[in-house]
């Protein structure tokens, strides 16, 4: 089984371009004394709209390695995959994120809901639990979760078949359904996981709120951090009373740019004394944007035909996404005045600064979700990543280190 560092962090790099810049931020935050592995993301949706595989994601990432001499743990994650896409990963990645969000809900076989009933009946009013369990929430969440647990089961022994040395993480999603899963629900599933020989190492629960692509949590942060908080206690309890692996931990889904729970989590995991896994990754394209544009000449140009193309197809660019942002074309300027824009303005409005009255998080949002249209740009967008490494590369390890490792792991 791989095993990474307590904390690790999904770096997800769109154009494979920026692995050295990312790198930078972590060796950084290692000379301060804290060891963070990285997990290089791209789900199988994002291969399919840049027309990149998952060959092109392990030679980014050793490359970025090679070049560095980075002496960390790092991974290259299958990023939601299931049964039917999980084959084309399987020479390259050794981090299966297994996404079962789609199974729950679906009905198990009645005989298979006893029998699981009948297995953990100890759980029920558990004294060591963080969490009071009850016969209703177990026979609930049995029939909810179930199917979606042996799902889980299904897509681990097929990865297993094919990789039989074990050299992998496994990580279970359900953070992509309607309803947050509650910490008694969180200690059923895990005990499902661990009766069918799932060994779990993150777990990437739906949280309450919304975690909208590149922009600040929206919902009431203390409520969050409640939550949170509960869910680590259960995770940790459950390494002991299911024989879960011991490096199991939370995982959070489109994590880039929560600054606002940064500080809380990190408090959290230190009090704690867990693990973490956070996912950002779509953070380090939208630097790439901030840098061309920062860079000015035709970087600054090519930003504004992106912004310019994405905003004539929003439509077709956010059905995708559609459940992860909250963009109003009303508060999205015409790309007629983002035309007169000198590269501060362009930088001020993209950039995730809160304090700058100029900053828009729906046309931060927008941009998020155009790497559609840079990659139809082929060969000119790739360039324009070469010509400005100097201002982009800045740009992604700033980012990277002081807005996301600094608040959550030194803060």
């Amino acid at each position: 089984m791989k095993v990474l560092s307590k904390y690790s962090v999904g770096a997800g790099d769109r154009f494979g371009n920026q692995g050295v810049a990312q790198i930078h931020a972590f060796e950084k935050l290692a000379a301060r004394g804290v060891e963070v592995s990285i997990v290089w993301n791209k789900s199988n949706r994002e291969h399919v709209i840049i027309g990149t595989e998952p060959r092109n994601q392990r030679e980014a990432a050793d490359a970025a390695v090679a070049a560095t001499g980075f002496k960390g743990h790092y991974c290259v994650d299958a990023d939601h995959i299931g049964l039917q896409n999980v084959d084309k990963f399987m020479a390259w990645c050794d981090f299966f994120t297994i996404d079962v969000a789609d199974f729950i809900g679906k009905p198990a076989l009645p005989e298979r809901i006893k029998a699981f009933l009948a297995t953990h009946v100890s759980l029920v009013g558990d004294r060591t639990a963080p969490v009071a369990i009850s016969a209703e929430v177990m026979e609930k969440s049995a029939k909810k979760y179930l199917y979606a647990i042996d799902e889980a089961a299904k897509v681990y022994a097929h990865i297993l078949a094919a990789k039989p040395d074990g050299n992998f993480h496994i990580e279970v999603s359900m953070d992509e359904t309607d309803e947050p899963q509650s910490p008694a629900e969180m200690a059923v599933i895990l005990a499902g996981l661990a009766e069918v020989g799932v060994p779990v190492q993150t777990i990437a629960p739906k949280f309450s709120g919304r975690f909208n692509k590149g922009v600040d949590y929206v919902g009431k942060t203390q409520d969050f951090l409640v939550e949170f908080e509960e869910d680590a206690k259960i995770a940790l309890w459950a390494i002991g009373a299911f024989k879960l692996p011991a490096s199991l931990k939370l995982s959070i889904h489109t994590g880039s740019d929560k600054f606002s729970l940064y500080p809380g989590i990190g408090k959290i995991i230190k009090k704690l004394g867990c693990g973490l896994h956070l996912k950002t990754a779509g953070t380090s394209w939208l630097e790439e944007i901030v840098g061309l544009a920062e860079a000015g000449g035709e970087g600054l140009a090519i930003a504004k035909r992106i912004y310019a193309q994405a905003y004539a197809r929003y439509d077709e660019l956010q059905k995708p996404y559609a459940t992860v942002i909250d963009i109003s074309m009303a508060r999205l300027p015409k790309p007629s005045v983002v035309d007169g824009w000198d590269s501060a303005a362009f930088v001020a409005a993209l950039r995730h600064d809160d304090r700058n009255p100029r900053y828009n998080p729906d046309l931060r949002q927008l941009l998020h979700i155009g790497f559609k249209v840079a990659a139809e740009m082929g060969d000119v967008y790739l360039k324009a990543l070469e010509t400005y490494k100097v201002s982009i590369s800045r740009n992604v390890s700033v980012n990277l280190f002081e807005r996301h490792l600094t608040p959550l792991f030194l803060g």
